[in-house]
């Protein structure tokens, strides 16, 4: 199906639109439903253009507190998880009579980091929502806040949705917050602050703009989502963090113009086990390696070798991720490696062809393979 828009031809995209608690109570204390319907009105007129259309939904902390009355509650793990038990179903039953009135299905996907960091798992939850959009429903992802805990939580449903949108093949992910875009200074204190259009690299200078969250009820700032941005470009996926109250804001996601700020895509697309590396586990720890392995990784795309590592940290066992950074601590990369860090302690410094005759075995000459590494570059 190709779409007309103003004289111009556009192929469906996969919008994964991302609601923070902010923008669904409206900076109050419970769910604006009368907000809610508008949103739902412009994901469904997405829908009838042929787009395909994914929610992750905060929100069930908050609609669980309703619920109950706003009862006086210990700031606990427990509690928190007893509001999103009780709320979940409540957000849920919300969204699925909105858009019931549109004639649209939902489908609600609960996640945890563990179901991202298990490649089996990860591939499982990427066949749901793919079968649920193939469907012609509309997925309604949420982390598992009932379950989780700090181990297995993802964090925010800022970075989640970067995640989701790796797990979709998403073209563009909406970050809907309750400030209008990224500023060159925080807009509450500075009144010279001005809205960043656009933004082609992700430096230090930005993350340092980002501020903390805005709002009481919510868990994620711009902090979050600068990285949930990262996260998603690196995947070929642009990110546009708009103000969830801007006029038609979701519709309007998809032009050339929309709201907010856009962070662009990468042009380089990951294939799919690279944005797993990218997207799913956490790294336990880090290998550090010298200049010209940096060079090697980065601008030839060659595989690690033990020759470049000049200190491993952390522990991990074989076929888990690490981080790569340089000798100054930054993050040069991502991936699986092929010996855990015991092992890489004895070969740090040496040449692939001497780590049979020091280990006593070997699992091949890479340390990490470049079919399971993710370069980190702007």
């Amino acid at each position: 199906m190709t779409i007309q828009q103003s004289g111009k031809a556009l192929q469906p995209k996969t919008v994964v639109v991302k609601l923070g608690t902010s923008v669904l109570t409206g900076g109050t204390l419970e769910l604006d439903k009368a907000h809610m319907v508008e949103l739902v009105r412009q994901c469904a007129q997405l829908k009838q253009q042929g787009h395909s259309v994914v929610m992750v939904s905060s929100g069930a902390i908050a609609a669980g507190r309703e619920h109950l009355g706003y009862p006086a509650l210990p700031n606990s793990m427990a509690s928190k998880q007893m509001l999103a038990a009780v709320g979940q179903s409540q957000l849920i039953q919300v969204w699925e009579s909105l858009f019931a009135i549109y004639g649209l299905k939902i489908g609600q996907m609960l996640l945890t980091r563990a179901d991202l960091d298990d490649r089996e798992r990860f591939l499982n939850a990427r066949d749901t929502i793919n079968a649920l959009i193939d469907h012609d429903i509309i997925p309604i992802v949420n982390e598992n806040d009932a379950v989780a805990t700090s181990e297995i939580k993802v964090g925010d449903n800022d970075n989640l949705s970067a995640l989701v949108g790796i797990l979709c093949g998403a073209d563009k992910l909406l970050l809907l917050t309750d400030q209008p875009g990224l500023f060159t200074a925080d807009p509450r204190k500075n009144p010279d602050a001005k809205l960043i259009r656009e933004v082609t690299t992700i430096d230090e200078t930005l993350r340092k703009i980002a501020g903390g969250s805005g709002t009481t009820l919510g868990t994620g700032g711009m902090a979050t989502k600068l990285q949930a941005a990262d996260i998603a470009r690196r995947a070929g996926i642009e990110v546009i963090i708009a103000a969830g109250s801007a006029d038609n804001v979701v519709a309007t996601s998809i032009s050339n113009e929309p709201h907010g700020t856009k962070f662009v895509a990468l042009p380089e697309a990951l294939e799919n086990r690279k944005r797993w590396i990218l997207a799913g586990p956490t790294a336990s720890g880090d290998i550090v390696i010298d200049d010209g392995a940096v060079k090697a990784v980065v601008e030839r795309g060659s595989s690690l070798l033990g020759k470049g590592i000049i200190k491993v940290t952390g522990q991990f066992a074989r076929g888990e991720v690490a981080r790569v950074k340089n000798s100054t601590g930054q993050l040069v990369a991502k991936g699986i490696v092929s010996y855990s860090n015991k092992d890489l302690i004895k070969i740090i410094g040496k040449h692939s062809k001497d780590i049979n005759a020091i280990l006593g075995y070997e699992y091949g000459s890479e340390v990490i393979h470049r079919d399971d590494l993710v370069v980190i570059k702007e």
